[in-house]
């Protein structure tokens, strides 16, 4: 089961933060990001957590 993480993610293309919920991916680094998507415009939205 996927880990997931519901907070704000910023839209670069409305220039406006959004309430959604996103994936949670570990990069090569090991750092946690979120992905989701945005309810306004559909634009792919990503967010760095830090560390895992």
């Amino acid at each position: 089961m996927a880990e997931t993480w519901t907070g704000e993610f910023y839209c670069v293309k409305c220039k406006d933060k959004r309430e959604t919920s996103g994936e949670v991916q570990v990069s090569e680094k090991g750092t946690r990001m979120a992905k989701g998507v945005c309810p306004e415009c559909g634009t792919k939205l990503n967010r760095i957590l830090g560390k895992a």
